[in-house]
Protein backbone atom coordinates (compact mmCIF):
# COMPACT_ATOMS: atom_id res chain seq x y z
CA UNK A 1 0.00 0.00 0.00
CA UNK A 2 1.28 3.19 -1.24
CA UNK A 3 2.15 5.95 1.49
CA UNK A 4 -0.56 8.64 -0.10
CA UNK A 5 -2.75 5.62 0.00
CA UNK A 6 -2.49 4.92 4.08
CA UNK A 7 -2.24 8.48 4.69
CA UNK A 8 -5.81 9.39 3.19
CA UNK A 9 -7.03 6.47 5.38
CA UNK A 10 -5.72 7.74 8.24
CA UNK A 11 -7.21 11.21 7.33
CA UNK A 12 -10.04 9.40 7.38
CA UNK A 13 -9.94 7.59 10.29
CA UNK A 14 -8.96 10.80 12.58
CA UNK A 15 -12.21 12.54 11.07
CA UNK A 16 -14.19 9.96 11.69
CA UNK A 17 -13.72 9.45 15.60
CA UNK A 18 -14.47 13.19 15.71
CA UNK A 19 -18.33 13.59 17.43
CA UNK A 20 -19.78 15.24 14.67
CA UNK A 21 -19.07 12.10 12.80
CA UNK A 22 -20.35 9.45 15.96
CA UNK A 23 -24.15 10.10 15.56
CA UNK A 24 -25.69 6.37 16.93
CA UNK A 25 -28.49 6.85 19.79
CA UNK A 26 -27.78 6.35 23.17
CA UNK A 27 -28.46 3.48 24.96
CA UNK A 28 -30.46 5.23 28.27
CA UNK A 29 -31.80 1.89 29.45
CA UNK A 30 -28.73 -0.12 29.69
CA UNK A 31 -27.19 0.46 32.74
CA UNK A 32 -24.09 2.50 33.56
CA UNK A 33 -21.98 2.43 37.20
CA UNK A 34 -20.73 5.15 37.31
CA UNK A 35 -17.65 6.60 40.01
CA UNK A 36 -18.65 7.61 43.19
CA UNK A 37 -17.46 11.42 43.24
CA UNK A 38 -20.18 13.41 44.67
CA UNK A 39 -18.65 15.43 48.23
CA UNK A 40 -22.34 16.15 49.85
CA UNK A 41 -21.46 13.46 52.99
CA UNK A 42 -17.95 14.02 52.95
CA UNK A 43 -16.22 16.04 55.83
CA UNK A 44 -12.86 17.54 54.70
CA UNK A 45 -12.98 20.81 56.16
CA UNK A 46 -12.51 24.20 53.64
CA UNK A 47 -11.35 22.42 50.90
CA UNK A 48 -9.14 24.46 48.21
CA UNK A 49 -9.57 26.59 45.30
CA UNK A 50 -6.49 25.21 43.68
CA UNK A 51 -6.53 25.72 39.59
CA UNK A 52 -8.00 22.61 37.17
CA UNK A 53 -5.65 21.69 34.39
CA UNK A 54 -6.58 19.23 31.85
CA UNK A 55 -3.77 17.70 30.14
CA UNK A 56 -4.85 15.42 26.54
CA UNK A 57 -3.94 12.34 24.97
CA UNK A 58 -2.40 10.78 22.03
CA UNK A 59 -3.41 12.95 18.91
CA UNK A 60 -4.80 15.64 21.36
CA UNK A 61 -5.08 19.13 20.43
CA UNK A 62 -5.79 23.14 22.23
CA UNK A 63 -8.40 25.18 22.31
CA UNK A 64 -7.88 26.94 19.02
CA UNK A 65 -7.02 24.26 16.84
CA UNK A 66 -9.74 22.70 13.93
CA UNK A 67 -10.84 26.39 14.06
CA UNK A 68 -11.75 26.24 17.81
CA UNK A 69 -15.15 24.62 16.52
CA UNK A 70 -14.11 20.83 17.79
CA UNK A 71 -13.05 20.92 21.56
CA UNK A 72 -10.46 18.22 23.02
CA UNK A 73 -12.98 18.04 26.51
CA UNK A 74 -16.40 18.01 25.51
CA UNK A 75 -16.35 17.75 21.93
CA UNK A 76 -19.54 19.82 20.54
CA UNK A 77 -19.59 21.00 24.14
CA UNK A 78 -17.34 23.14 26.20
CA UNK A 79 -15.85 21.56 29.24
CA UNK A 80 -13.50 24.09 30.17
CA UNK A 81 -15.91 27.05 29.88
CA UNK A 82 -18.72 25.01 31.90
CA UNK A 83 -16.50 24.54 34.75
CA UNK A 84 -15.41 27.92 34.37
CA UNK A 85 -19.31 29.10 34.50
CA UNK A 86 -19.65 26.80 37.61
CA UNK A 87 -17.10 28.65 39.46
CA UNK A 88 -13.83 26.51 38.78
CA UNK A 89 -10.49 28.11 37.65
CA UNK A 90 -9.57 25.91 34.54
CA UNK A 91 -7.05 25.25 31.91
CA UNK A 92 -6.76 23.53 29.04
CA UNK A 93 -3.05 22.38 28.30
CA UNK A 94 -1.88 21.30 24.29
CA UNK A 95 1.45 19.77 24.42
CA UNK A 96 2.73 17.18 21.87
CA UNK A 97 0.17 14.95 20.58
CA UNK A 98 2.00 12.38 19.64
CA UNK A 99 5.67 13.10 21.61
CA UNK A 100 6.67 11.08 25.01
CA UNK A 101 5.82 11.43 27.88
CA UNK A 102 8.79 12.86 29.18
CA UNK A 103 8.47 15.69 26.09
CA UNK A 104 5.28 16.05 27.04
CA UNK A 105 5.75 16.46 30.68
CA UNK A 106 8.33 19.24 29.96
CA UNK A 107 6.18 20.82 27.87
CA UNK A 108 2.85 20.43 30.43
CA UNK A 109 5.63 22.62 33.17
CA UNK A 110 6.55 25.47 31.03
CA UNK A 111 3.02 26.33 29.43
CA UNK A 112 1.50 26.39 33.03
CA UNK A 113 4.64 28.15 34.64
CA UNK A 114 5.63 30.06 31.70
CA UNK A 115 9.21 30.33 29.71
CA UNK A 116 10.85 28.62 27.29
CA UNK A 117 11.04 25.05 27.03
CA UNK A 118 13.90 23.45 28.34
CA UNK A 119 13.89 19.13 27.67
CA UNK A 120 17.10 18.51 29.63
CA UNK A 121 20.29 18.53 28.60
CA UNK A 122 21.02 14.69 29.06
CA UNK A 123 17.84 14.02 27.76
CA UNK A 124 17.70 15.74 24.73
CA UNK A 125 21.82 14.20 23.69
CA UNK A 126 20.40 10.64 24.52
CA UNK A 127 17.75 10.86 21.55
CA UNK A 128 18.84 13.28 18.91
CA UNK A 129 16.89 16.16 19.35
CA UNK A 130 17.15 20.20 20.58
CA UNK A 131 17.22 20.64 23.74
CA UNK A 132 15.02 23.82 23.50
CA UNK A 133 11.77 24.33 22.81
CA UNK A 134 8.68 26.84 22.47
CA UNK A 135 8.17 29.93 25.01
CA UNK A 136 5.27 29.69 26.81
CA UNK A 137 3.83 32.92 28.62
CA UNK A 138 2.25 30.79 31.10
CA UNK A 139 -1.21 29.87 31.74
CA UNK A 140 -0.82 30.02 35.80
CA UNK A 141 2.44 32.39 35.72
CA UNK A 142 2.33 32.28 39.81
CA UNK A 143 2.36 28.86 40.33
CA UNK A 144 4.61 27.49 43.18
CA UNK A 145 4.77 31.53 44.12
CA UNK A 146 3.75 31.28 48.00
CA UNK A 147 0.62 33.12 48.39
CA UNK A 148 0.32 36.02 51.32
CA UNK A 149 -2.87 34.47 52.31
CA UNK A 150 -2.29 30.90 53.19
CA UNK A 151 1.60 31.08 53.59
CA UNK A 152 2.22 27.89 51.31
CA UNK A 153 2.89 27.57 47.79
CA UNK A 154 0.38 27.82 44.53
CA UNK A 155 -0.60 24.40 43.28
CA UNK A 156 -2.42 22.85 40.60
CA UNK A 157 -4.91 19.60 40.32
CA UNK A 158 -4.17 17.81 37.13
CA UNK A 159 -5.84 15.57 34.79
CA UNK A 160 -5.38 13.80 32.44
CA UNK A 161 -7.24 11.53 29.86
CA UNK A 162 -5.68 8.37 28.39
CA UNK A 163 -1.65 9.18 27.46
CA UNK A 164 -2.19 12.77 29.36
CA UNK A 165 -2.47 10.64 32.53
CA UNK A 166 0.78 9.16 32.10
CA UNK A 167 1.75 12.25 31.54
CA UNK A 168 0.85 13.84 34.71
CA UNK A 169 2.16 11.57 36.66
CA UNK A 170 5.79 12.29 35.06
CA UNK A 171 5.74 15.81 35.19
CA UNK A 172 4.78 15.05 39.63
CA UNK A 173 7.35 12.59 39.51
CA UNK A 174 10.27 15.41 38.02
CA UNK A 175 8.15 18.02 40.49
CA UNK A 176 8.74 16.08 43.53
CA UNK A 177 12.26 14.40 43.32
CA UNK A 178 13.87 15.96 39.94
CA UNK A 179 16.20 14.45 37.55
CA UNK A 180 19.73 12.70 38.61
CA UNK A 181 21.03 12.44 35.30
CA UNK A 182 20.01 15.98 34.54
CA UNK A 183 21.72 17.67 37.61
CA UNK A 184 24.97 15.72 37.04
CA UNK A 185 24.95 16.44 32.74
CA UNK A 186 27.33 18.88 33.90
CA UNK A 187 25.03 21.65 32.03
CA UNK A 188 22.75 24.33 33.48
CA UNK A 189 20.03 22.99 34.62
CA UNK A 190 16.14 23.83 34.23
CA UNK A 191 14.50 24.37 37.86
CA UNK A 192 12.26 20.81 36.84
CA UNK A 193 15.08 18.82 37.36
CA UNK A 194 16.76 20.26 39.70
CA UNK A 195 15.07 20.78 42.92
CA UNK A 196 11.93 19.83 44.87
CA UNK A 197 8.82 21.53 43.93
CA UNK A 198 5.19 20.31 45.68
CA UNK A 199 3.36 22.19 43.51
CA UNK A 200 0.89 19.43 42.63
CA UNK A 201 -1.88 18.75 45.24
CA UNK A 202 -3.58 15.93 42.78
CA UNK A 203 -3.15 13.54 40.15
CA UNK A 204 -6.47 12.51 38.19
CA UNK A 205 -6.68 10.15 35.47
CA UNK A 206 -9.10 8.92 33.35
CA UNK A 207 -9.23 6.17 31.06
CA UNK A 208 -5.37 5.92 31.41
CA UNK A 209 -2.98 3.20 30.02
CA UNK A 210 -0.85 3.18 33.11
CA UNK A 211 0.89 -0.44 31.99
CA UNK A 212 0.46 0.35 28.33
CA UNK A 213 -2.35 -0.91 25.76
CA UNK A 214 -2.02 -3.69 23.71
CA UNK A 215 -3.75 -1.85 20.98
CA UNK A 216 -0.10 -0.01 20.36
CA UNK A 217 1.30 -3.49 19.39
CA UNK A 218 -1.78 -3.70 16.37
CA UNK A 219 -1.30 -0.14 15.51
CA UNK A 220 2.09 -0.50 15.05
CA UNK A 221 2.76 -3.55 13.45
CA UNK A 222 -0.18 -3.09 10.74
CA UNK A 223 0.89 0.51 9.90
CA UNK A 224 3.23 3.10 12.04
CA UNK A 225 0.02 4.87 12.50
CA UNK A 226 1.62 7.77 14.57
CA UNK A 227 4.08 8.51 11.88
CA UNK A 228 1.78 8.33 9.01
CA UNK A 229 -0.93 10.53 11.16
CA UNK A 230 1.26 13.03 11.24
CA UNK A 231 1.87 13.19 7.52
CA UNK A 232 -1.31 12.19 6.47
CA UNK A 233 -3.39 15.40 8.56
CA UNK A 234 -0.16 17.07 7.89
CA UNK A 235 -0.89 17.17 4.53
CA UNK A 236 -4.55 17.52 5.05
CA UNK A 237 -3.90 20.69 7.17
CA UNK A 238 -1.34 22.14 5.15
CA UNK A 239 -3.73 22.04 2.06
CA UNK A 240 -6.12 24.58 4.55
CA UNK A 241 -4.34 25.89 6.70
CA UNK A 242 -0.90 25.74 8.16
CA UNK A 243 -2.52 26.59 11.75
CA UNK A 244 -5.00 23.98 11.40
CA UNK A 245 -3.16 21.77 13.97
CA UNK A 246 -0.02 21.38 15.37
CA UNK A 247 1.73 18.48 15.92
CA UNK A 248 4.36 20.28 18.18
CA UNK A 249 7.28 18.61 17.29
CA UNK A 250 9.62 21.40 16.94
CA UNK A 251 12.27 19.46 18.95
CA UNK A 252 12.72 17.09 16.32
CA UNK A 253 13.18 19.90 13.56
CA UNK A 254 9.49 19.27 12.23
CA UNK A 255 7.74 21.82 11.44
CA UNK A 256 7.41 23.65 8.23
CA UNK A 257 9.78 26.32 6.74
CA UNK A 258 9.08 29.74 5.53
CA UNK A 259 8.97 29.57 2.01
CA UNK A 260 9.55 25.69 2.08
CA UNK A 261 7.50 23.34 -0.76
CA UNK A 262 4.87 21.32 1.34
CA UNK A 263 6.77 18.35 -0.44
CA UNK A 264 9.86 19.08 0.84
CA UNK A 265 8.44 19.61 4.04
CA UNK A 266 6.37 16.02 4.38
CA UNK A 267 9.77 14.65 3.02
CA UNK A 268 11.81 15.73 5.75
CA UNK A 269 9.00 14.24 8.43
CA UNK A 270 9.22 10.98 6.75
CA UNK A 271 12.82 10.92 6.62
CA UNK A 272 13.29 12.53 10.41
CA UNK A 273 15.32 9.79 12.38
CA UNK A 274 13.72 10.18 15.37
CA UNK A 275 11.17 7.59 14.41
CA UNK A 276 13.65 5.25 15.27
CA UNK A 277 13.75 7.13 18.47
CA UNK A 278 12.32 5.28 21.68
CA UNK A 279 11.49 9.29 22.78
CA UNK A 280 8.17 9.31 21.27
CA UNK A 281 4.17 8.07 22.01
CA UNK A 282 4.96 4.77 19.60
CA UNK A 283 7.24 3.67 22.97
CA UNK A 284 5.20 4.85 26.20
CA UNK A 285 2.20 4.08 25.12
CA UNK A 286 3.46 0.14 24.57
CA UNK A 287 3.54 -2.73 28.06
CA UNK A 288 6.88 -2.60 27.46
CA UNK A 289 7.42 1.55 27.59
CA UNK A 290 4.86 1.64 30.35
CA UNK A 291 7.12 -0.60 32.06
CA UNK A 292 9.94 1.09 32.09
CA UNK A 293 7.94 4.32 32.78
CA UNK A 294 6.45 3.18 36.28
CA UNK A 295 9.80 1.74 37.43
CA UNK A 296 11.03 5.43 38.21
CA UNK A 297 7.57 7.21 38.10
CA UNK A 298 5.96 6.36 41.54
CA UNK A 299 3.32 7.62 43.73
CA UNK A 300 4.60 10.69 45.91
CA UNK A 301 3.37 10.78 49.61
CA UNK A 302 2.13 14.59 50.04
CA UNK A 303 -0.40 13.98 46.83
CA UNK A 304 -3.66 12.62 45.93
CA UNK A 305 -4.16 10.13 43.16
CA UNK A 306 -7.35 9.05 41.67
CA UNK A 307 -7.91 6.91 38.26
CA UNK A 308 -11.22 6.40 36.74
CA UNK A 309 -11.85 3.47 34.52
CA UNK A 310 -14.73 2.78 31.79
CA UNK A 311 -15.49 0.11 29.86
CA UNK A 312 -17.75 -1.07 26.52
CA UNK A 313 -17.13 -4.63 26.12
CA UNK A 314 -18.67 -7.52 27.49
CA UNK A 315 -17.28 -11.44 27.14
CA UNK A 316 -18.33 -13.78 23.65
CA UNK A 317 -20.18 -16.53 25.62
CA UNK A 318 -18.66 -18.26 21.81
CA UNK A 319 -14.74 -17.48 22.43
CA UNK A 320 -14.85 -15.80 26.22
CA UNK A 321 -12.95 -13.15 24.18
CA UNK A 322 -13.87 -9.60 24.78
CA UNK A 323 -16.27 -7.91 22.11
CA UNK A 324 -17.38 -4.54 21.46
CA UNK A 325 -20.72 -4.03 22.80
CA UNK A 326 -23.26 -2.09 20.30
CA UNK A 327 -22.86 1.52 20.57
CA UNK A 328 -18.89 1.28 20.72
CA UNK A 329 -17.56 4.52 18.67
CA UNK A 330 -17.26 2.44 15.19
CA UNK A 331 -13.49 3.51 14.46
CA UNK A 332 -12.46 2.11 17.99
CA UNK A 333 -14.39 -1.67 17.11
CA UNK A 334 -11.10 -3.25 15.55
CA UNK A 335 -8.94 -2.00 18.34
CA UNK A 336 -11.12 -3.07 20.70
CA UNK A 337 -11.42 -6.74 19.28
CA UNK A 338 -7.60 -6.81 19.30
CA UNK A 339 -7.44 -5.49 22.95
CA UNK A 340 -10.34 -7.91 23.89
CA UNK A 341 -8.18 -11.18 22.53
CA UNK A 342 -4.57 -10.68 23.37
CA UNK A 343 -2.02 -12.80 25.29
CA UNK A 344 1.34 -13.08 25.10
CA UNK A 345 4.51 -13.17 27.88
CA UNK A 346 7.27 -10.10 28.10
CA UNK A 347 10.14 -9.91 30.23
CA UNK A 348 8.72 -8.62 33.84
CA UNK A 349 5.05 -9.51 32.73
CA UNK A 350 2.24 -10.87 31.14
CA UNK A 351 -0.74 -9.91 29.26
CA UNK A 352 -3.29 -12.30 29.96
CA UNK A 353 -7.40 -12.56 30.23
CA UNK A 354 -7.52 -9.79 33.06
CA UNK A 355 -6.25 -7.37 29.98
CA UNK A 356 -9.26 -7.90 27.73
CA UNK A 357 -11.97 -6.12 28.87
CA UNK A 358 -11.55 -2.53 27.42
CA UNK A 359 -12.63 0.79 26.45
CA UNK A 360 -12.37 0.25 22.83
CA UNK A 361 -8.14 1.23 23.18
CA UNK A 362 -7.18 0.66 26.56
CA UNK A 363 -7.82 -2.15 29.00
CA UNK A 364 -9.62 -1.39 32.04
CA UNK A 365 -7.19 -3.03 34.17
CA UNK A 366 -4.67 -0.59 32.68
CA UNK A 367 -6.66 2.28 33.72
CA UNK A 368 -6.79 1.40 37.56
CA UNK A 369 -3.13 2.81 38.04
CA UNK A 370 0.24 1.40 37.34
CA UNK A 371 0.99 -2.13 38.10
CA UNK A 372 3.75 -4.08 35.70
CA UNK A 373 7.46 -2.23 37.88
CA UNK A 374 5.59 -0.55 39.83
CA UNK A 375 5.31 -0.65 43.25
CA UNK A 376 2.24 2.02 44.08
CA UNK A 377 -0.83 0.84 45.55
CA UNK A 378 -4.24 0.52 44.05
CA UNK A 379 -7.64 0.94 46.31
CA UNK A 380 -11.06 1.21 46.12
CA UNK A 381 -12.13 5.11 46.80
CA UNK A 382 -14.43 4.98 49.75
CA UNK A 383 -15.08 8.55 50.18
CA UNK A 384 -11.97 9.18 52.37
CA UNK A 385 -9.34 9.93 49.80
CA UNK A 386 -5.71 9.06 51.04
CA UNK A 387 -2.76 10.44 49.66
CA UNK A 388 0.24 8.96 48.13
CA UNK A 389 -1.89 6.07 46.67
CA UNK A 390 -4.58 5.46 43.63
CA UNK A 391 -7.88 6.39 45.04
CA UNK A 392 -9.87 4.02 42.07
CA UNK A 393 -13.02 5.99 41.70
CA UNK A 394 -14.70 2.83 40.28
CA UNK A 395 -15.49 1.96 36.63
CA UNK A 396 -18.07 3.52 34.19
CA UNK A 397 -19.85 0.72 31.92
CA UNK A 398 -20.87 1.81 28.58
CA UNK A 399 -18.42 4.77 28.26
CA UNK A 400 -15.69 4.15 25.09
CA UNK A 401 -12.55 5.51 25.06
CA UNK A 402 -14.07 9.01 23.60
CA UNK A 403 -17.13 9.04 25.31
CA UNK A 404 -15.54 9.45 28.18
CA UNK A 405 -14.21 13.08 27.24
CA UNK A 406 -17.74 14.26 25.66
CA UNK A 407 -16.82 12.78 22.04
CA UNK A 408 -20.12 10.59 21.69
CA UNK A 409 -24.11 11.60 22.33
CA UNK A 410 -23.91 12.51 26.07
CA UNK A 411 -22.64 15.88 27.53
CA UNK A 412 -20.14 15.01 30.43
CA UNK A 413 -20.22 18.33 31.83
CA UNK A 414 -21.69 17.39 35.09
CA UNK A 415 -19.98 14.17 35.52
CA UNK A 416 -16.86 16.48 35.31
CA UNK A 417 -18.39 19.08 37.19
CA UNK A 418 -18.33 16.58 40.05
CA UNK A 419 -14.85 15.54 39.69
CA UNK A 420 -13.80 19.46 40.13
CA UNK A 421 -16.16 19.16 43.26
CA UNK A 422 -14.45 16.42 44.65
CA UNK A 423 -10.57 18.06 43.82
CA UNK A 424 -11.98 21.47 45.34
CA UNK A 425 -12.84 19.50 48.56
CA UNK A 426 -9.18 18.15 49.53
CA UNK A 427 -7.40 19.37 52.15
CA UNK A 428 -3.71 19.99 52.85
Amino acid sequence: MSKNIVSSLVIILFLSIAPFGYTVQAHENEESIEPSVSVDELNLGEGNEYPIILVHGLGGFGRDEFGGIIKMWGGIHDIENNLKNAGYTVHTAAVGPVSSNWDRAVELYYQIKGGTVDYGEAHSQTHGHARYGKTFPGLYPEWGEINPETGKPNKVHLIGHSMGGQTIRTVTQLLSEGDEQERNSGHEVSSLFAEEQPWVHSVLSISTPHDGSTAAYQINDVVPIVQELIIGAAIFAGNINQDFYDFKLDQWGIKKEKGERFSQYVKRIRDNPGWKSQDTANWDLKPEGAFELNQWVKAQSDIYYFSVSNSQTHRSLLTGHHIPDLFMNPALRPFSRYVGSKTFKKDGFTIDRTWWENDGLVSVSSMQGPTIGSDDHIIEYDGNPQKGVWNHLGKMRHYDHLDIIGWGVRNMSDWYEDIAALLYSLPE
